[in-house]
């Protein structure tokens, strides 16, 4: 048996999901993916047969979507602002650490 040599040989497992099973992994209805791509906060890729195809990253914010539009009762755009936000000062808070671990 020959062993491959090049790491770039061995096939890669694909970080991309189909539409229905995004939708059994969020949780989410077919109506909120849709609202949600609408409003360009979620932007899956399309295949040359035109399937969606969505990152498995996505699976964890639109949960997170959904606990806090369902925890505060908010509709999906105001829930996506939040999460926009969140996201914002997420980032801040680590280039601060960066900064001041210097």
């Amino acid at each position: 048996m020959e062993l491959l040599q090049n790491t770039k040989d061995v096939p890669s497992r694909s970080t991309l999901i189909v539409w229905g099973e995004f939708l059994e992994l969020t949780g989410t209805t077919p109506d909120r993916l849709s609202e949600l791509m609408d409003i360009g906060w979620l932007k899956p890729t399309r295949t040359a047969e035109a399937a969606l195809l969505f990152r498995q990253d996505d699976v964890y914010r639109i949960r997170k979507l959904e606990r806090l539009c369902s925890d505060f009762e908010l509709h999906t755009l105001g829930g996506s602002i939040v999460m926009d936000l969140l996201d914002r000062i997420a980032t801040l808070e680590l280039r601060i650490r960066e900064l001041t671990d210097r």
